[in-house]
């Protein structure tokens, strides 16, 4: 347990879903400092967290496999904390401690109506006796373990148990999507009638934390750190970060690898060298990086493709100063996630802007300041160390730039294209009032031309897709609404005035099944 004055921390098992970060997410929006670690992790190595909760996380495994991910023997046994399963936890849950766990007969996927069985329950306290819930899931629990009591169920199955001596809780459903809209409410409940938290960590806690993280991994000589700017959110709050902690020793190179939007290096190298007390120098590398995607189609080979090059532009801008042993990087915690499973098995879904796309061999040691945050977390940041605004609200632009956007071959003429349709997406946006009402917007040239009809004469030009969504931190996803007239408006620009265009197309899909990006 933790005591007064350490950090209370509840460590969360991931055993392969994509929801584990959201389940941090919902964790950190209540007030608690969570960890992530693979669900292998050994009980030692947890203990030495002194965690306040256990949580285990939902999988795509079957638990009646052979290969099934499995926690350590001793956890339950070992661990003097109460424990929380999800899904796939519950699941592990009632296997290890003698219940029933049986194939459903068809996978259990969308909204359900759950029923409250014991509404004196610590995790349905103050909860109305049916809630709707969110499943996906192949298996069920059809037995719970010997001493556990069955506190709510759906029309198909058993959907949560408890053991209050042991202190050990089981949810079927996914309390931590946005599509179970009580579910933070079942999850504060753990957290503070189940674990006692006191829910006082906050992401601006994390700011001295790091300056001094930093100052220790740097040192007090001369290295220098350089850092990779881009005048987006998360490199621009990770420079000002890593300038509070070593100030003059951090260098920020700004890099135009031609793949930015319409006039964005020149606005925003203004907008940084105006606003922020940066040691600010800019690269023109654009040839570099069209050079070296010429030919390449293939997604990932477009992104590892880019982040080469970045490398390779950062080592060599980097030998102009001496003693440079360092390179900043704005990654977040959903990058990590969605890229690399580092901390656990989750299925990677690409390499990343920020880290997949990474020579294994380089020459600099990475210092990624914001690697353990979401999103909102660092905007709040941004604005406690002073960032400009017009930078912390701008919508989230991959690593990769407008390379990601044009499906096929990267080549000038179509970059150019897709930043003038960029511009008109953004302008009419801006003038609708709906800007800051989606979470990103942007426009995707893709590899088909279609028939079309301009002054009685034919054409045979480009598609563009629209892509807008609504978010509340990039890991889940839905289209957005926008009025049929801006779409109109937006739809008669493109191909008025961006030479090259004859039609245009909404995107319609959500997060999952769909990514963000269509690359």
């Amino acid at each position: 347990m933790h005591t007064n004055n350490q950090r209370e921390t509840v460590v969360i098992l991931d055993f392969g879903s994509q929801y584990t970060q959201l389940i941090a997410r919902r964790v950190r929006e209540a007030g608690v400092y969570c960890e992530i670690l693979p669900f292998n992790t050994s009980v030692k190595a947890i203990s030495s967290r002194k965690p306040s909760g256990l949580i285990l996380s939902g999988s795509p495994a079957s638990v009646y496999h052979d290969d099934a991910p499995r926690p350590d023997p001793l956890l339950l046994e070992k661990m003097d904390c109460p424990v929380l399963g999800i899904c796939y936890g519950l699941q592990v849950l009632a296997s290890i401690l003698g219940g029933e766990v049986r194939p459903s007969k068809n996978r259990e996927y969308g909204y359900a109506r759950l029923k409250i069985l014991d509404p004196n329950s610590p995790l349905f306290q103050g909860l109305p006796l049916e809630l709707d819930v969110w499943m996906s899931h192949g298996d069920h629990v059809i037995v719970p373990p010997p001493g556990f009591t069955v506190t709510a169920q759906t029309a198909d199955a058993l959907n949560a148990f408890e053991s209050l001596s042991r202190r050990i809780y089981g949810l079927q459903f996914h309390p931590e999507v946005v599509h179970t809209p009580l579910g933070s409410m079942v999850l504060r409940n753990f957290l503070f009638r189940v674990c006692k938290c006191r829910g006082d960590w906050t992401p601006l806690a994390a700011i001295k934390g790091q300056i001094e993280r930093i100052r220790q991994q740097v040192g007090g000589g001369q290295d220098k750190v350089i850092c990779g700017i881009s005048g987006g959110v998360d490199s621009a709050v990770a420079a000002a970060l890593v300038n509070q902690a070593i100030e003059n020793r951090q260098v920020c190179v700004f890099v135009n690898n031609g793949l930015l939007r319409e006039r964005e290096f020149e606005l925003t190298t203004a907008l940084l060298r105006q606003n922020m007390n940066l040691n600010l120098q800019v690269v023109r590398a654009e040839h570099m990086f069209l050079k070296a995607l010429r030919g390449i189609t293939d997604p990932e080979k477009k992104r590892k493709t880019i982040g080469r090059i970045f490398i390779e532009v950062f080592e060599e801008k980097a030998r102009e100063f001496r003693n440079v042993k360092y390179l900043v990087q704005g990654t977040l915690y959903p990058d990590v996630i969605e890229s690399v499973a580092l901390r656990g098995p989750s299925s990677v879904i690409k390499s990343h802007h920020n880290v997949g796309g990474l020579p294994k061999k380089m020459k600099l040691k990475l210092i990624e300041p914001l690697r353990e945050l979401f999103k909102d977390e660092v905007r709040l940041i941004g604005r406690e160390l002073g960032v400009p605004e017009e930078i912390l609200t701008r919508h989230p632009f991959p690593g990769p730039g407008l390379a990601v956007r044009i499906l096929g071959e990267v080549t000038d003429d179509n970059i150019k294209l897709l930043q003038a349709a960029d511009r008109v997406f953004d302008e009419e946006l801006r003038l609708a009032d709906m800007y800051h009402t989606v979470w990103q917007a942007f426009p995707i040239l893709l590899p088909i031309s279609t028939v079309g009809v301009m002054g009685d004469e034919r054409t045979y030009e480009r598609v563009i897709a629209l892509r807008a969504v609504t978010s509340v931190d990039g890991m889940t996803a839905d289209w957005a609404r926008l009025p049929h007239d801006l779409l109109a408006r937006i739809s008669t620009r493109l191909v008025s005035e961006v030479s090259g265009i004859n039609r245009v197309v909404y995107d319609i899909s959500s997060k999952p099944p769909s990514t963000i990006e269509w690359e």
